[in-house]
């Protein structure tokens, strides 16, 4: 090759990732964005500890991460950052009760109303159209990429302010910065103002344990996301796009492998962003914690997507009114919390399903525990544990069937095959053909179910390591992902939430 042909591929390259022309959001799991994180990285180090030029520096970064996934759109998450900050001080300095409120309420409608309308103007047409046979057009509308997590932000910062919680910021670029920090604007984790803002306020002190510690979450997300997740789902689209074609035991394992990639997939992003994180000085707690070891439904929210689950219950099921008037508001709250958090993930009748089995579980478990008068908390143990993680497990599979599929036909299409067409005997043909899904989908399990001090053993030695076997170990895990990942890289499932 040509100096001057090296010299059009370089120009090439750096045409498409400062094009204006499209929406192509820049994957944690492309080359790409690690070879911008890079260069990002080296000046970022420079400047660190000087907040100002910090904070600019990452927020220009962070604006351009998210125009590349949204266009011109991303102009919105400034512009109702500078409303929501305005009226956080408004709220904070105003002495009339019903001021602040109407303050808080204007910014939650606002907020609301820009998702509502883009993420629920046709889902509510189709269903006036199929309520009084019209044949109203759908709108011509693009989904914002990062829309629904920013959104939790905002609301979660102004109500904090609201509560007294935390002091509004009197700088606009510190909010931008937290509102917009590129390593969560796409798909979380949902952060606060009041585990975050400190970090900012604080020194950029990075250690060595926090580096390496970055690292193996990334590199850990990465083979989440590249090896299992994308690998996986190569045959579970199959049968979830036409489950008419495949038997009901086919279709058992597509459910099965599903909950193998929804939570590689969307664990794996959380850990890549908690690394990134990391590597820039900032803590984030972890948002996933082995969910499919829970032995009930409560305890599974406790460990699945921990950050909106804490979301939905200090924002939306206490502000219903919680547990504070009787059991049966109680129960309604915990259903109509889960039915709105099902409706969050998604314009369609699917997710409102997937969310009221979730939320009528909850509030089955909570009378069981009022029953049998077990306390919040409490563990079981031994083989009822063991028969808890089981039904568990089975009940969220079952639910997944909804969140996966485009429609209520399709689920509908997919349940009736495996009551009425499961054909077992396929077993060997099925191993025969797919045996690498199926492995990778064992291994999965395996890893997952792992105690948890075999995880947190590992990561120690590897930090521990020395730096020829901390290299070596890296190169090795950036190979198996090249030889395992898909030949196109896969967008994130939550990237369409």
């Amino acid at each position: 090759m040509t100096s001057m042909e090296i010299l059009n591929n370089i120009l090439t390259s750096l045409q498409s990732v400062f094009s204006l022309q499209t929406r192509e959001p820049i994957l944690f799991s492309s080359g790409t964005f690690w070879i911008i994180f890079i260069v990002f990285i080296s000046v970022y180090s420079l400047i660190r500890r000087q907040k100002v030029q910090m904070m600019l520096y990452v927020t220009a970064f962070s604006l351009y991460f998210y125009y590349r996934a949204n266009g011109f759109m991303f102009l919105i998450l400034p512009g109702t950052a500078f409303i929501d900050w305005a009226l956080a001080i408004l709220i904070h300095k105003s002495q009339s009760q019903w001021k602040r409120r109407f303050y808080l309420i204007y910014s939650i409608c606002l907020s609301t109303g820009i998702l509502f309308s883009f993420k629920y103007s046709n889902f509510f047409l189709e269903t006036w159209n199929n309520l009084l046979a019209n044949n109203l057009q759908p709108f011509d509308i693009f989904l914002p990429i990062g829309i629904s997590f920013y959104t939790f932000q905002t609301i979660s910062y102004i109500t904090d302010v609201y509560r007294g919680k935390i002091k509004p910021t009197n700088s606009f670029l510190q909010y931008l910065f937290y509102l917009s920090f590129f390593p969560l604007i796409l798909a979380g984790p949902i952060m606060r103002a009041d585990k975050f803002f400190p970090q900012i306020q604080s020194k950029r002190y990075i250690s060595k344990e926090m580096i390496y510690g970055g690292l193996w979450l990334i590199i850990i997300g990465i083979i989440k996301k590249a090896v299992f997740a994308d690998y996986i789902a190569q045959y579970n689209n199959w049968v979830f796009d036409a489950p008419l074609q495949y038997s009901g035991f086919e279709g058992v394992m597509a459910v099965i492998g599903y909950s193998a990639q929804i939570y590689c997939d969307f664990s794996g992003y959380s850990d890549i962003a908690i690394g990134i994180a990391l590597l820039l000085g900032f803590h984030f707690n972890m948002n996933f914690d082995s969910p499919y070891k829970s032995a009930s439904i409560t305890e599974f929210w406790r460990r699945w997507h921990i950050s909106l689950s804490s979301w939905l219950r200090d924002y939306l099921y206490i502000s219903l009114g919680g547990n504070r008037h009787g059991k049966f508001r109680q129960y309604l709250n915990l259903i109509i919390t889960m039915f709105l958090g099902g409706l969050w993930h998604g314009a369609s009748w699917n997710f409102v399903l997937w969310g009221m089995f979730h939320g009528v579980a909850l509030a089955l478990h909570k009378a069981w525990m009022s029953i049998t008068g077990r306390k919040k908390g409490e563990q079981s143990h031994g083989i009822r544990r063991v028969f808890g993680v089981i039904i568990t497990f089975h009940f969220v599979c079952f639910c997944w069937i909804f969140f996966r599929n485009a429609d209520i036909h399709n689920s509908m299409d997919m349940l009736r095959q495996i009551f009425t067409v499961f054909r077992p005997q396929l077993f060997p043909q099925l191993i025969e053909g797919y045996w690498e899904v199926f492995a990778l989908m064992l291994l999965g399990f395996l890893l997952h179910f792992a105690p948890d001090r075999w995880e947190n053993a590992v990561c120690r030695g590897v930090i521990r390591l020395p730096f020829l076997g901390k290299a070596v170990l890296m190169v090795a895990m950036i190979y198996l992902v090249i030889q395992m990942k898909s030949s196109e890289i896969q967008p994130f499932i939550y990237f369409q939430f």
